[in-house]
């Protein structure tokens, strides 16, 4: 299934956050959205997962999601969002609750992606005996479990340290290469940008406007060998965002 956002532009109030955003997500591949402050990054992420509506245009889902979707559309949030008092094991059933699978395959279903994200030993665990990896490994899997068409994630490793981060963008990159899936990245860093997006859809301040799509070649596997040509990536976008990001700032403070 593939997704084609079609002309999105929206609103609020007298203030426009977005203008005329065009793009098709193709199956398979990471997209990544990076831009200044208040660009509409996330708003877009959520007319994407069809949590409200933009005030003009729409998107559109192309073709049929996986015989086995559970859900077409599912979400990664910077936060967790773990229930405290359920197990890993606990807070991935929940998302298997409301499908009436048979408890066998549900129970199959848990242990796959408990290996996949190499959590199985703490199944048991509390979410307070995890770290911040740990727990973003929970969410993953949580993911995982409904066989998304596509997964929406919106600043999935900003709440963790740099050397966690690298850790899980390595755990990514592994879940990508053993079975790839579709996925709508929202970042501010530009390192996790290169490092994981096929293509990288740099916007404008507000209102947000597509200026450039930077496609990045490398397989995925293969970035961390090629630092040097990801930090002229990386140098390239910065380029782009440098002078819109310190005028977002300067929009920002006035406000």
């Amino acid at each position: 299934m593939d997704l084609k956002l079609d002309h999105i532009s929206h609103h609020y109030g007298n203030t426009q956050v977005l203008d005329d955003i065009s793009l098709t997500v193709k199956r398979g591949e990471i997209v990544c959205f990076i831009g200044p402050s208040g660009c509409g990054k996330s708003t877009l992420l959520r007319f994407i997962g069809g949590l409200e509506k933009p005030s003009e245009g729409q998107v559109l889902q192309v073709g049929e999601p996986p015989a086995a979707s559970l859900n077409p559309l599912t979400y990664i949030f910077q936060d967790f969002a773990l229930l405290p008092w359920r197990s890993v094991e606990g807070n991935i059933a929940l998302a298997l609750e409301d499908h009436r699978l048979p408890k066998a395959e549900q129970r199959a279903i848990i242990a796959d992606v408990l290996r996949r994200t190499n959590l199985s030993d703490f199944a048991k665990a509390l979410p307070r005996q995890l770290s911040g990896g740990m727990k973003q490994r929970v969410a993953i899997a949580r993911a995982l479990s409904v066989r998304p068409a596509v997964m929406l994630m919106d600043e999935p490793l900003s709440a963790l340290d740099s050397q966690t981060r690298e850790l899980l963008m390595d755990d990514l990159v592994e879940l990508w290469t053993r079975q790839p899936f579709t996925a709508c990245y929202v970042t501010h860093n530009l390192a996790e940008a290169v490092r994981l997006g096929h293509r990288i859809v740099v916007l404008s301040r507000r209102p947000g406007r597509i200026r450039e799509i930077v496609k990045i070649d490398m397989p995925l596997a293969e970035r961390k060998d090629h630092l040097a040509e990801l930090e002229i990536k990386q140098r390239h976008l910065w380029d782009l965002m440098r002078e819109e990001a310190r005028a977002a700032d300067r929009e920002l403070a006035d406000v």
